[in-house]
């Protein structure tokens, strides 16, 4: 009997465990960049701190998402960048450091965010150059939101379409 019930676990649990989503491959950003001199897609950076409420949802209830999981893991690079971390970060030929001149923010996370030191914050950089792509996207966003989100931002339909027209006509995963 109790063979029985363990084989009879194995069959169900086993597959769920093999091929689920593991969710989101992280990188560092220096990971990023060195993986955006292979291959050309956009970073995506989650700009976040130890303390915001906010960016631990979007952890829980967004990125851990399968379909925005893997949209992020096989369209873009996505960091997951500590905007008041104290690590030096070499990125794009300069570097980067928290010295404490903008109160806890690291001086990336400034320039990232363009001075609106808001968390959660969304980047989408350039696959070409690192440029913003984007406007710094603020706030907490549901996985249909980010979803929307990143097909218009992964795939590069901005270069080709206004977004309320690709916002219209989008079809997503997520219900």
């Amino acid at each position: 009997m109790v063979r029985y019930l363990f084989a009879l676990f194995m069959l169900t649990a086993l597959p769920n465990f093999l091929f689920s989503q593991e969710g989101v491959n992280w990188l560092t950003i220096e990971q990023a960049e060195e993986m955006m001199k292979k291959s050309s897609r956009p970073l995506f950076i989650d700009t976040y701190t130890d303390w915001c409420g906010w960016c631990k949802k979007m952890d829980q209830e967004t990125f851990s998402n399968p379909v925005i999981a893997d949209i992020l893991n096989n369209n873009f690079y996505p960091v997951k960048f500590d905007a008041e971390g104290s690590d030096t970060i070499m990125f794009l030929g300069e570097r980067f450091i928290n010295d404490g001149k903008s109160g806890k923010a690291h001086q990336l996370a400034v320039l990232l965010l363009q001075g609106q030191l808001a968390y959660p914050t969304v980047v989408i950089l350039s696959p070409k150059d690192g440029r913003v792509f984007v406007t710094p996207i603020a706030g907490f966003r549901e996985s249909k939101e980010m979803e929307l989100l990143l097909a218009y931002f992964g795939d590069i339909k901005n270069m080709e379409i206004d977004f309320n027209l690709f916002q219209t006509n989008f079809k997503g995963k997520i219900e």
